[in-house]
C-alpha cells in the first residue's frame, strides 16, 4: 500500500501503523487529512477505530481483502472502498475522489458510520473505552453490571470499574438480551455474575453479586429479572 501511494505526489504519507490501537493513537496525534483503513487488523478492527476516534476521524478509504463491507462501508459515506491486490486504474478513480472531497471540504464526521453499524443489530462482543491516550478493550463477558450516570455509563468488571461517554440504553440495546438484563432504570445487569436475590420489603429486592456486591432492583426490573432465569 505505501509503495503503491508514494506514486502520488500531491500525497504525503505521515504515518503507518501495524494495528488498529496504534491507527488510533497516531491519527489523534497527527491528525491527517486522509487514513486508508484496513477492515481486519490485530486488536481492533477497521470500525472499531472509527468508534474510538468519533468526531476526529478523518476521510476514510477502506482498503481489504474482503468485499461483504462494501455496501455497509458506502451506506455510511465512506470516501471508498478498495479491494486487495490495489488495481492501479480503481486507485487512481479513488485518488480523484480524495482530492474533490479534501479540496473542497472539512473532513466529513462518521456518526453515520456508526449509527449504520447498530441498524445492523449486531451484538457487541467487547466494549471499548479511552482513558486519555490509551484505549482499553473490555470483552462483554467480563462485564458485571453497568450503571448510568448522566450522559457515562460506569462499566464494572471484577478488577476494575471504566468510565464510558455513552448512554445506558444506547448500549443496552447492543448487549444480549439473554446476558444482559435493565434490573432498575440506573443498573444494567450481566445475569451470569448474579449468585442469589433476596427480600428487604414486599416491594423491595436486593440483586447480590458473587462478589458480594448488592444492587437494588425495581419491580419492573424483578418482572424482566424472572423472565431470564
Amino acid at each position: 500500500m505505501e509503495r503503491a501511494l508514494s506514486d502520488f505526489s500531491d500525497l504525503v504519507i505521515v504515518g503507518i501503523c501495524e494495528n488498529g490501537l496504534q491507527a488510533v493513537k497516531v491519527v489523534n496525534e497527527l491528525q491527517p487529512d486522509l487514513i486508508f483503513l484496513d477492515i481486519q487488523m490485530p486488536k481492533l478492527d477497521g470500525f472499531d477505530v472509527l468508534e474510538l476516534l468519533g468526531d476526529q476521524a478523518p476521510c476514510v478509504v477502506f482498503v481489504t481483502a474482503y468485499d461483504e463491507y462494501a455496501v455497509q462501508a458506502f451506506e455510511a459515506n465512506a470516501l471508498d472502498y478498495l479491494l486487495k491486490p490495489l488495481d492501479p486504474e480503481r486507485l487512481n478513480k479513488a485518488m480523484e475522489k480524495i482530492r474533490e472531497r479534501i479540496g473542497s471540504e472539512s473532513s466529513p464526521q462518521y456518526t453515520e458510520l456508526l449509527v449504520g453499524r447498530e441498524r445492523e443489530n449486531e451484538l457487541l462482543q467487547r466494549i471499548l473505552v479511552r482513558d486519555g491516550s490509551d484505549v482499553h478493550v473490555l470483552a462483554v463477558n467480563s462485564v458485571c453490571y453497568i450503571e448510568s450516570a448522566d450522559d457515562y455509563v460506569a462499566i464494572h468488571t471484577e478488577d476494575a470499574t471504566h468510565i464510558k461517554l455513552d448512554r445506558l440504553g444506547k448500549l443496552q440495546d447492543k448487549l444480549d438480551p439473554r446476558q444482559f438484563c435493565r434490573i432498575h432504570r440506573l443498573c444494567l445487569l450481566n445475569i451470569n455474575f448474579l449468585s442469589r436475590i433476596e427480600t428487604e420489603t414486599k416491594d423491595s429486592k436486593i440483586a447480590i453479586l458473587e462478589s458480594g456486591k448488592e444492587l437494588p432492583i425495581s419491580r419492573s426490573g424483578y418482572a424482566d429479572l424472572k423472565k431470564l432465569l
